[in-house]
């Protein structure tokens, strides 16, 4: 309704406040505004129903309708209205600015002091280093204080949407089930992943996990050389750290591998939402750590679903992850900035 009201009113504004003003003379004119120019000029007049509409009766809900105060507004109306009423953004303007905003202290993503090792065929154990209590900060506490206005919006509209259907302790109780499946299904990734490991018996017959194993398995079949799994990475000169999922190569690239869970389809890089920022963050914390002998250019996101249908990987190349490096840097700076 607000839409039609809107198409109305970009094309005769006049006349929509013609229409909606209640008539104060005596002898009021028929309300014809509405009317084609056929009907207003030609000789023969035509019947027109909107004469006859009882304005003082329609009155609250015209005004509700065009009054903002008791509009609904969400972002996506706001967004909606502005680009009918003044199409679309110039996307080409909004590139450029983005693009000249650069971090202030530029660190490259690849270690330039750091020579890259081959990768070896051997049976070496991955890499399973454990993290440290430091007062460094993680890459995810980084990323959650720094969402934009429009990612918290959306995230508490969300959580308020679930405690109004589940209730708070329903709430608190699914999210609490939701990491339990998310701590299974990487422990059962680690053991398939292990040199000459298998995931037991019980994992793979286990509910919880056992639609994501299915999920990934034609990724798992494309993955080889495992050179770290379950491991802590910090950044020595950017001072943050996190745990890596997994490191290996994927269809022939050495990759960090981020296993996410969901339970709606996410078939786009897009639909991960930071999770690109949160792989190029350990890509660039792997390279400039001195307890790995390798260097990382490529990255792999995993979306695994309950029902077992096909996962979805979303294979970051090393350009990819270069323009993701640079808005890390970004959101780190501005987390340092508030802390």
């Amino acid at each position: 309704v607000r839409m039609k009201f809107l198409q109305l009113l970009s094309r005769k504004p006049e006349k929509l406040e013609t229409l909606f003003q209640i008539p104060c003379y005596q002898n009021p004119v028929p309300c014809v505004c509405l009317a084609t120019s056929t009907c207003l000029y030609s000789k023969k007049k035509k019947n027109n129903s909107y004469e006859h509409v009882d304005q003082e009766k329609y009155k609250s809900l015209v005004y509700s309708v065009t009054s903002y105060k008791t509009s609904a507004q969400t972002p996506e109306t706001i967004l909606e209205e502005d680009n009918y009423l003044y199409g679309p953004p110039d996307k080409q303007s909004l590139q450029v600015k983005a693009e000249t905003k650069l971090p202030k202290n530029w660190v490259p993503l690849v270690n330039p002091n750091k020579s890259v090792s081959h990768l070896s065929s051997g049976s070496a154990l991955p890499l399973k280093i454990a993290l440290q209590g430091t007062k460094m900060p993680s890459v995810t506490r980084i990323l959650q204080q720094t969402l934009s206005p429009l990612q918290a919006f959306y995230l508490e509209r969300w959580k308020q949407r679930m405690i109004l259907e589940l209730g708070k302790e329903g709430f608190a109780e699914y999210t609490k089930t939701l990491f339990h499946q998310g701590e299974l299904f990487h422990a059962a990734l680690e053991s398939i992943l292990l040199p000459g490991a298998t995931a037991t018996e019980e994992q793979r017959e286990n509910a919880a996990v056992s639609g994501y194993l299915s999920s990934v398995q034609q990724v798992l079949e494309e993955i080889g050389q495992v050179k770290a799994l379950e491991s802590a990475v910090q950044h020595e000169t950017l001072q943050y750290l996190g745990l890596v999922d997994c490191v290996a190569e994927y269809r022939g690239q050495l990759c960090v591998i981020d296993w996410k869970t969901s339970e709606k389809p996410k078939p786009f890089l897009r639909n991960t939402f930071d999770n690109p920022l949160q792989v190029a963050a350990y890509i660039g914390a792997i390279n400039h750590d001195a307890n790995y002998d390798f260097q990382v250019r490529c990255g792999l996101i995993v979306v695994a679903y309950k029902d077992g249908s096909p996962a979805h990987p979303h294979f970051m190349d090393p350009d990819l992850c270069s323009q993701y490096w640079k808005k890390w840097l970004l959101r780190l700076e501005e987390y340092k900035d508030k802390n």
